[in-house]
């Protein structure tokens, strides 16, 4: 009796964790608060205390920021791993370089003016380094209590039918999405040496899911001046990324993958009864059971993902975000690039349809640079374009090499297609969800 009492505490104890801090982590990331007549999420309320508190030091924290992220794979020998950690690592010093510059002012004239160095650091490097550790208390508590199975267990019966995966790939598919490229990626490799996917659906989860952590879409918001309709954005985000996905996981080319095991097929999950509201619920309290204490994950995150990743991401931001610019504003290459998409932009009337197409192309540079093309457009190009660079998933700045670095077989050819691919469907059906909005 007194065991069978234990085990119901302590799933009562996981179930009051289950609700208190995912419910906590869904209201600070996504209910409206309003505070001094700013109707914002509390994430962004937070970040705004920040600024207006500790406004004269922010740049040079940013820059501290993007010391580390130079110096960490140097000191780690990290750029002897492989050919991309190698030039990663030469871009990230560079990105050293580019930020003295953006702090001190000092630097030449063509890259000094407002829309260069300055607007890169100032619009992009700096609201990555206060949003990545200010949205840690939600994510943890979104990411690590159970929500992620709870929600996972109700997309698994339609994960095959939808998008050709398997059961286990929902909460891979929810991960990809709230914790970003770095730990999807990471998650599908894994997944697919274990056996539990095959080459096609680790193929369709590593470049159909795995797009940038929600924190990053906080920037994209803050940037374009449309955090008044965040919900909507995130949703609108989620729902194209995951409708793409739906489709090009059934043409060429990843409809050529094959679909063959690494290995050998692991053994299949046991399957838990009761209905599946019931078995959501266990999946979330047995997470809850097993997990570490917030206090924990908190300290693992702060001491360990939030301050590499942005001190990573920044770091190499400054040198791909620049080169990006710079060919950009100088040569033609984009504009060029930008007439595969001009009659898709074209086709859903976005105001500015040229600039659209050109923001869409430079994505797949680094996805942070389209938003920087269209911050004075129009709300539906705005909008249009901030989804389709986070729905297109693949850019050359993280993602692309992230997954080049795996032992998921890809091919350059068809990384490059499914790109074109996504940033099409993501125009026509984002940019028929902003002329819905506005």
């Amino acid at each position: 009796m007194e065991q069978e009492k234990s085990v119901r505490c302590s799933k009562g104890v996981a179930l009051a964790k289950f609700l208190i801090f995912s419910g906590l982590g869904v209201f600070m990331f996504f209910v409206n608060v309003n505070i001094n007549g700013k109707n914002v999420i509390i994430i962004q309320h937070i970040i705004n205390f920040v600024k207006a508190t500790c406004g004269p030091i922010i740049p040079y924290y940013a820059l501290a920021m993007v010391a580390f992220g130079a110096v960490y794979p140097i000191v780690t020998k990290a750029y002897k791993r492989s050919t991309f950690d190698l030039i990663f690592t030469v871009a990230k010093a560079f990105g050293l370089i580019v930020g003295l510059m953006a702090v001190t002012g000092i630097g030449p004239a063509p890259l000094m003016t407002d829309d260069m160095i300055p607007f890169l650091f100032t619009s992009l490097v700096v609201p990555i380094t206060l949003s990545i550790p200010l949205t840690g208390l939600a994510y943890v508590m979104m990411l690590n209590f159970g929500l992620v199975e709870f929600v996972g267990a109700f997309m698994r019966p339609v994960m095959q039918k939808i998008w050709k995966t398997p059961g286990e790939s929902a909460i891979d598919a929810l991960v990809s999405f709230a914790g970003g490229y770095s730990l999807a990626v990471l998650l599908t490799s894994e997944f697919y040496k274990k056996g539990i996917y095959t080459h096609k659906q680790a193929f369709i989860i590593s470049t159909g899911f795995s797009t940038v952590a929600t924190s990053f879409l906080v920037v994209i918001a803050n940037t374009l001046d449309i955090m008044n309709y965040w919900t909507i954005f995130f949703l609108s985000c989620a729902f194209v990324t995951f409708a793409v996905t739906a489709i090009t996981c059934r043409i060429y080319p990843t409809s050529k993958v094959p679909d063959e095991y690494y290995d050998q097929p692991a053994p299949p999950m046991p399957q838990r009864s009761g209905n599946l509201f019931s078995r959501a619920l266990a999946d979330a309290i047995d997470t809850a059971q097993h997990t570490d204490s917030l206090f924990t994950h908190l300290k693992r995150y702060y001491i360990g993902d939030a301050m590499k990743m942005t001190a990573s991401v920044t770091a190499s931001i400054l040198t791909i975000g620049l080169i990006g610019l710079v060919v950009a504003e100088f040569t033609p290459v984009f504009d060029c690039i930008g007439y595969i998409f001009y009659p898709f932009t074209l086709l859903m009337h976005l105001p500015e349809p040229m600039i659209a197409a050109k923001a869409a192309a430079i994505e797949i540079a680094e996805m942070f640079l389209p938003s920087m093309l269209v911050i004075s457009s129009s709300m539906v190009t705005k909008f249009t374009i901030a989804v389709t660079s986070v729905s297109a998933v693949l850019f050359f700045s993280a993602s692309i090499p992230s997954l080049l670095s795996t032992d998921i077989p890809v091919k350059m050819r068809d990384v490059f297609l499914i790109w074109i691919e996504r940033t099409i469907l993501s125009i026509i059906l984002a940019g028929g969800i902003a002329h819905l909005l506005f």
